[in-house]
């Protein structure tokens, strides 16, 4: 059974429109990580995860079957590609600039529990028979943190 060529391009052009406004989103969201404004990046993420959700299942349904696409124009299929292409990129981009932003804030915690770790060893006393007493601030407290902190 084959595709009609005006359901396949209007599938082509669908496609593109999505890609296209799910790489803008993300682009969004990777200058905001750039710029240190992680909650302006929070701001985008309904959409960016409805969009993204409607994506892969899409793709995933021209993957399995590429007779949804192939009737349409050459300059249609192009201008998928090419949008693909930008949103590959833009993904490469995002996760270079969250993954700093991971390595900046691990380093963050690091050092104010280093920091923590300091001070509590300074506060130590000597009781009556000569032994030290740590303070109650010194004793050793376990730090949990999960990954959504």
């Amino acid at each position: 059974m084959a595709i009609a060529a005006n359901g396949a391009d209007d599938r082509v052009e669908q496609l593109v429109i999505l890609t296209e406004r799910l790489t803008e989103l993300i682009a969004a969201q990777a200058q905001a990580f750039e710029e240190r404004r992680p909650q302006d990046a929070a701001g985008l993420m309904e959409e960016t995860s409805r969009l993204a959700n409607l994506y892969r299942h899409e793709s995933a349904r021209v993957r399995a079957d590429t007779r949804l696409v192939e009737g349409a124009p050459l300059a249609s299929r192009t201008r998928l590609i090419r949008a693909t292409e930008a949103f590959d990129a833009v993904l490469a981009r995002q996760g270079r600039a969250i993954e700093a932003a991971r390595t900046v804030t691990e380093g963050l915690v690091k050092c104010i529990a280093d920091e923590v770790a300091s001070q509590r060893t300074k506060a130590v006393s000597y009781g009556a028979t000569g032994t030290q007493n740590p303070s109650p601030a010194a004793v050793a407290t376990a730090i949990t943190l999960n990954r959504r902190a």
